[in-house]
């Protein structure tokens, strides 16, 4: 591998003799450990840049969901050499990133609390938890007979660190785990199986869970045809992206009662009021709140810190997913 140009190196020829500057979503003083050779400026994305962003070399965006956000001044950076962004899934940066600028995903970030809502809304849509809820508010007592995950085979779709952290949490519950990746290979586990096997795993699934990024090949993995070949009475969790799911093709199914939905993303996002989804039978939502939990800041601030030494260091990033240029 190239040896990487430190960050703070003026042979990078973007700043000339000063010190590199490092946008970050949480204040310099609430870190721990940064490396004294940088400098930082905190933006939130409410108000003013804190600095002028064409002097910034690194940008962690802020921790918000809404993208145009995140976006407003990557027009506005010139000199940036490394954004790394807060999230798993980075589709909606790369077409606005120069072919110089090193894009980093926050891989590992959010898998405990993504794992940790799959399994939440696996449980609670299996046992009947939201109708519990609607009863309670009734007054009503009602009891019945709910699916269990023990003795279940689960589906897991898209085998990265987050659907390896979801099997975690699912195999003390006695279920059989199935996983499917980009390709075929063996885990420590089992095997991981490639697409081509979703026609043999998917009608032998009672939970399909969904944890890919967000591709020209999964857009819209899950059409008509994908949910045709699901078992009966069977259940999807999307933990990946909305457009992974053909929402039209969904609601064919599931207001027909033979299949049920878990769902952390929709297509579209947010989900407005009056959509069909928020009716459908069987459909149980949450706003996209996987990786959002009390642990989400804590990782952040691990993961910069890491990151912003290893580049001040010279060394090579963690979670590239576009090439760091080479030192000249």
């Amino acid at each position: 591998m190239s040896p990487v140009t430190p960050l703070n190196s003026a042979s990078t020829g973007r700043h000339g003799g000063e010190r590199a500057l490092a946008w970050l979503p949480v204040p310099e003083a609430e870190f721990e450990d940064l490396p004294d050779s940088l400098d930082y400026a905190h933006w939130d994305g409410r108000g003013e840049y804190p600095t002028d962003p064409a002097l910034v070399s690194f940008y962690a965006p802020p921790i918000t969901k809404d993208s145009a956000v995140i976006l407003a001044p990557l027009p506005h950076m010139p000199r940036l050499r490394v954004l790394q962004a807060l999230s798993a899934g980075v589709d909606y940066l790369l077409p606005h990133l120069g072919p110089d600028v090193v894009l980093c995903n926050a891989r590992g970030v959010h898998d405990g609390s993504t794992a940790e809502m799959a399994l939440t809304l696996t449980l609670a849509a299996l046992r009947g938890v939201p109708d519990f809820v609607r009863n309670q508010a009734e007054g009503r007592w009602q009891e019945g007979v709910r699916p269990s995950l023990f003795g279940a085979t689960v589906l897991i779709v898209g085998y990265g660190s987050i659907g390896t952290a979801i099997e975690e949490r699912l195999l003390p519950f006695g279920c059989a785990v199935e996983r499917v990746a980009g390709r075929a290979r063996w885990s420590e586990r089992g095997p991981v199986h490639s697409p081509s096997a979703l026609g043999d795993l998917l009608p032998k699934a009672d939970v399909v869970i969904l944890s890919v990024p967000l591709t020209a090949g999964t857009h819209h993995l899950v059409d008509a045809g994908f949910l045709a070949v699901m078992k009966d009475d069977a259940l999807l969790v999307n933990m990946a992206r909305g457009a992974v799911v053909d929402t039209e093709a969904l609601l064919t199914e599931v207001r027909t009662g033979r299949l049920r939905a878990a769902l952390d993303v929709t297509d579209p996002e947010p989900l407005p009021a009056g959509h069909p989804l928020w009716t459908a039978p069987g459909v149980l939502i949450s706003p996209h709140a996987g990786a959002f939990t009390t642990a989400f800041v804590p990782q952040v601030k691990r993961l910069l810190s890491d990151q912003l030494h290893r580049l001040a260091d010279g060394r090579e990033p963690r979670n590239t997913v576009t090439a760091l240029p080479a030192a000249s």
